[in-house]
């Protein structure tokens, strides 16, 4: 099973994640954020993935050590998760539409962390989250999964309508990158023959 459970304390936060890959897409998410659980949920329920995470934070201060250290923790439980990255479609693409809103998120898992996101954002918050933290957040994730990360918000007004397209094709994505590509034969998907 691709599973994995992930820890990180520090002095500003204390998060625990299990993820499986393989999952139906049940999830617990309270990382005292409402806007980001709802986020985290989207990917969860359209990436298939079961997911429960637990964030205490310095919320206090503002909301930034949390949601960059939930992106770097569920960075590490996908690459621990995905392991060697054997046989794995590596490359996906996904774009979907929420009212208005139309979003596009590409990812390669390719080993290397870079994130390009083209955002458009209103306003300077959307519920309980800056919008900027949003992109810190695809930052963070990148850079513990080791990956490429690339996302569009390519039409809306409404900046939640807009952050959920993201996420959810953030989770299609991650879904469709994740699979198994039964022509591999548990072949790395890389011409260097290793991928981390």
């Amino acid at each position: 099973m691709r599973v994995s459970e992930v820890e990180r304390i520090t002095n500003e936060t204390e998060i625990r994640v299990r993820l499986n890959l393989d999952g139906l897409g049940e999830n617990q998410i309270k990382s005292g954020i409402g806007f980001l659980d709802h986020m985290l949920q989207q990917v969860a329920v359209h990436g298939f993935f079961d997911l429960t995470l637990e964030a205490n934070g310095d919320l206090h201060i503002d909301p930034h050590h949390t949601v960059e250290d939930c992106g770097l923790v569920l960075g590490t439980a996908f690459s621990r998760a995905l392991g060697e990255r054997r046989g794995i479609v590596r490359i996906a693409e996904s774009t979907v539409p929420m009212d208005e809103a139309l979003a596009q998120l590409v990812v390669d898992l390719s080993g290397r962390p870079y994130t390009e996101l083209v955002t458009g954002w209103s306003s300077p918050t959307v519920g309980n989250l800056p919008t900027s933290l949003i992109e810190h957040f695809f930052e963070s994730f990148s850079v513990t999964c080791a990956c490429n990360l690339h996302g569009r918000i390519l039409s809306g007004r409404d900046n939640h309508h807009m952050a959920e397209a993201l996420f959810k094709a953030f989770g299609r994505a991650l879904d469709a990158a994740t699979q198994i590509d039964p022509r591999r034969q548990n072949h790395i998907p890389s011409s260097k023959g290793r991928i981390v």
